[in-house]
């Protein structure tokens, strides 16, 4: 990021101002802040859901602009806090962080089991055949398990980015816990963006952006 500046349509002052930071291949930065700071504004701009004000963003030296933009989001996977809770199967759910690979159930079993919802998946009645949410009918789960589920999906894509925007806010203690023990494997090989309040998160960053 190179004096990245992002202001909304409308708004009168910058949510980001002159931000400048290096992400290189294998590391891992925490973005920590108080609330309204631009922390989710500065991984969408990663993610290129918007695109800068001012300054610019370079993958290996080149704008994000210029890359194919289908072929940058296939890099790029992202578990944001106000994560989709999707009313289909425990298959689908999981399977739609890569929808090219959304019937390829033992990658689907290998996502769950890395995010943290293999047991969960396991204990359904239908396992991955299982209807979730009650909208439909389906079996009603808790916060912290939908939160396992949104993991699982991020470790569906092989992704060289992977973003994490309060990861485990949802989750209860040991859950929590046991996603840390599991951490370095979680974000093998790629390049981790962590959005958190929580110390136990931020410790795990090589770098910390406040």
């Amino acid at each position: 990021m190179e004096h990245v500046c992002f202001r909304y349509p409308g708004a009168t002052a910058d949510t980001l101002s002159d931000i400048s930071l290096t992400l290189r291949p294998g590391e891992r930065l925490a973005l920590v802040g108080r609330n309204g700071a631009g922390k989710t504004t500065l991984v969408k701009l990663l993610a290129r859901l918007y695109d800068p004000t001012v300054g610019r963003i370079t993958l290996d030296g080149v704008d994000l602009r210029d890359y194919d933009l289908e072929d940058l989001r296939r890099q790029i996977s992202v578990v944001f806090q106000d994560f989709v809770s999707y009313q289909l199967t425990a298959q689908e759910n999981v399977g739609l962080g890569d929808v090219a690979h959304l019937d390829d159930l033992p990658r689907v079993r290998a996502a769950a089991a890395k995010g943290g919802a293999g047991d969960l998946m396991e204990a359904l009645p239908q396992g991955y055949a299982a209807r979730l949410g009650n909208q439909f009918g389906g079996t009603a789960l808790s916060g912290g398990q939908w939160q396992k589920i949104a993991l699982s999906r991020a470790c569906m894509r092989r992704a060289q980015l992977l973003i994490l925007d309060e990861p485990t806010a949802a989750l209860d203690v040991q859950a929590e816990y046991d996603i840390y023990q599991r951490f370095a494997e979680l974000t093998a090989g790629a390049m981790t963006v962590l959005v958190s309040h929580r110390f136990s998160t931020v410790r795990l960053a090589g770098q910390i952006c406040y």
